[in-house]
Formats: C-alpha cells, sequence, structure tokens
C-alpha cells in the first residue's frame, strides 16, 4: 500500500446484498472490507445504510430502535478492521445523535484505525418508497473532506448524488475523490419503461460532477430486491429493486470501473492525483469560476414580477 503523497492509491467499492438480520449484514460487510484489504485496497467504501434491508419504504417508530451512536458498536467494528488491516473505511450509520435526533451518517476512518471524522447527509428526500424525512434530520456538518494519509477523501451520500453545489464544496477543500455510499433502486412497476433512462441519469450527474470539479467520483450501491425487512417487520407494497451498477469515473468523466446490476461485487479502482493535476490544467474550470457573481445561489428561487 502506498505510503507517500502525490501517488496513486487504490480504492474498493463494496457492492452487496442486505437482508433482515443486520449483525449478519454488518460481518458480510466486514469480511468484504478484510478482503479488499488483503487485495491491496488503500480505501473501502460501504453502501449506504448497509446495516440492514433499505427500512425507509415505510414509517414506522419501532425502526428508530437501529440507530446507534458514533462511536458505537459498527463503527468499533471497522475500527478493528482498519487497525489491523491497514485499510481506511467509510462506513455508513444511521446515527443516533441525542434522543429524537437523527442522521444518515457516514464515518470516516483511517488506516490507523482512528475515526477522523463524520459526514451527515444534507439533502434528505421524501419520495414514494423513500421515507427518509420520516427517519433523517439534515446534516450540519457541512461539507467536509478527510485527509488519509495517501489522499484526500469527500464523503456524500445517495441524494446528495444531484445536487452540484455539494461535489463542488467538496472540492473546494482539496478533495481528490467523492465516495457516495448509495441506496437508490427501480420500483418494479416502473423499470421496463424508465429503467435504463433513470439509471444513465443517475451515472451522468455523477459523472458531470467529475468533470466539472476534476476529481475521482466513486459510487457504491446495494443490489437486489428489498421489502425493508428488518427482523421479520417487512414494509407493504411492491419493494425496490437495487440496481447496483457502482462506479468509478475519473476527472475526465470516463467510467473506469463498473459493477453489474444483480451480483455482489468488489470493485476497484485507481486514483491518481496527478491525473487530476492534468485534467485541470488542460480545464481550468476552478480558475475560471466567477466567484464574484455567484451571489444568487443562495436563494431557494428568484422570483420574477
Amino acid at each position: 500500500m502506498t505510503e507517500e503523497k502525490g501517488q496513486p492509491y487504490r480504492v474498493a467499492l463494496v457492492q452487496m446484498r442486505c437482508g433482515p438480520d443486520p449483525d449478519a449484514n454488518v460481518e458480510k460487510a466486514a469480511g468484504r472490507v478484510v478482503e479488499a484489504a488483503r487485495a491491496g485496497a488503500d480505501l473501502v467504501c460501504l453502501p449506504e445504510l448497509f446495516r440492514t434491508e433499505y427500512f425507509c419504504q415505510r414509517e414506522d417508530h419501532a425502526l428508530f430502535e437501529l440507530a446507534e451512536p458514533i462511536p458505537g458498536p459498527t463503527t468499533e467494528r471497522f475500527l478493528a478492521i482498519a487497525r489491523e488491516h491497514r485499510v481506511a473505511v467509510v462506513v455508513p450509520v444511521f446515527e443516533r445523535r441525542a434522543p429524537g435526533l437523527y442522521h444518515n451518517s457516514a464515518a470516516v476512518i483511517d488506516r490507523n484505525g482512528e475515526l477522523v471524522g463524520r459526514y451527515r447527509k444534507m439533502h434528505i428526500p421524501d419520495d414514494p418508497l423513500y421515507y427518509e424525512k420520516f427517519y433523517f434530520a439534515p446534516g450540519d456538518l457541512g461539507f467536509p473532506s478527510f485527509g488519509l494519509g495517501f489522499g484526500r477523501v469527500g464523503a456524500l451520500i445517495c441524494w446528495d448524488q444531484w445536487y452540484p453545489e455539494a461535489a463542488r464544496l467538496i472540492a473546494l477543500t482539496g478533495a481528490e475523490v467523492l465516495v457516495y455510499p448509495t441506496a437508490i433502486g427501480w420500483h418494479p412497476e416502473e423499470k421496463a419503461e424508465h429503467g435504463a433512462e433513470q439509471f444513465d441519469a443517475w451515472q451522468t450527474v455523477q459523472r458531470a460532477h467529475a468533470i466539472a470539479n476534476g476529481v475521482y467520483v466513486a459510487v457504491p450501491n446495494r443490489v437486489g430486491l428489498e421489502h425493508g425487512d428488518v427482523r421479520g417487520n417487512r414494509a407493504p407494497g411492491p419493494g425496490i429493486e437495487f440496481w447496483g451498477g457502482s462506479f468509478v469515473a475519473d476527472p475526465f468523466g470516463r467510467v473506469i470501473a463498473q459493477a453489474s446490476h444483480d451480483r455482489e461485487e468488489l470493485l476497484y479502482a485507481t486514483i491518481d492525483p496527478r491525473q487530476i493535476a492534468t485534467t485541470r490544467q488542460f480545464w481550468p474550470f476552478l480558475r475560471d469560476r466567477r466567484v464574484d457573481a455567484y451571489a444568487g445561489l443562495g436563494e431557494r428561487f428568484r422570483d420574477r414580477p
């Protein structure tokens, strides 16, 4: 594994199926992280809310019992793995911050086994089968990045993928790679008509973040049909078919690694900071930003008379 800053390093994305037993999901994820570390990964990223099936398919007060603090049992498990196997890990957590206050978060662990920080999901969706506003308060930690010795990493989460402002703000902190732990899929009744275009839009917007900011983008998603089953407590309805398709795009927007739509996989790619420098020299978007003219971005919408 590389130690020198500015040198290439290897990222691994865990694309996995999640089942009704939270402990089994954590152990499966732990095994994948160890496997990736042994294969030479410097950084491993797990998918959003991997500890359970995607429970936000319904609103159920009993499911708040799934939340845990940071640090807590899940992060402690991966702190130990990081320390033993010398691998950095991004660990999504249903975070219990205080009674009645919860976040959809990602803990960032360096390969010394230290918790270097966390990100709390800023953009919270409320759509059919994605009732996240019931469970999660919006994040309040801004858009940080984290130095991990071999490079600088920014973490965003799923619905954040659609917002260019989030990607820009993290890129401006010096992040070389934006990781987006994700849980996104098709409503089964929509897949035949809209499935291909939905996936294409999702990947395209994130490739655009890579291009506009001259960074790598790495996106681990889950896979498989889920009904939000947690220990036998299952959501009604058709469920969500999580579309996998985990991928890594380089600063030119090229997809340099992509997983399947229907299998568990470990996806590997190399992050090369020198490629960031080269791309930004030829496409100097950061140089040409009109920071004096962007005050309107602070408004939700500019009404016209």
